[in-house]
C-alpha cells in the first residue's frame, strides 16, 4: 500500500549568512514608519506531495530532495512538516 503525503518545506540562510534582500525589506519597512521591525529574513517555502510505502521513507526521500535541489546547504538551513493526505492501494 503506498500513502501520498503532503510536505511543507521552509528554506532560510543561515543566522551566519548575509540577507540583503532582508534588509532591503526592513528598510522599506521603516521607511513607511514600521519603526517596531528590529530584522526581516527572507526564506522559501516549498509544497509538494511524495508518495511513499511509509512516513520513515518520505522523511528520507525528502531530506535528499532538500540536500540536492531545494536547499543550498553551504548558506541555508530547512525544515519540514509532513502530512499524511491518503493511503492508496493498488499500483500507480
Amino acid at each position: 500500500m503506498q500513502r501520498k503525503y503532503l510536505a511543507k518545506i521552509h528554506v532560510t540562510l543561515r543566522p551566519s549568512v548575509l540577507d540583503p534582500a532582508g534588509v532591503a525589506v526592513q528598510s522599506g519597512l521603516q521607511q513607511m514608519g514600521y519603526t517596531t521591525v528590529e530584522q526581516v529574513r527572507i526564506g522559501k517555502y516549498i509544497e509538494l506531495t511524495i508518495v511513499s510505502p511509509d512516513e520513515k521513507k518520505a522523511r528520507q526521500d525528502l531530506n535528499n530532495i532538500c540536500d540536492q535541489m531545494l536547499a543550498n546547504t553551504v548558506i541555508e538551513n530547512y525544515r519540514f512538516d509532513l502530512i499524511e493526505v491518503e493511503s492508496q492501494t493498488g499500483v500507480f
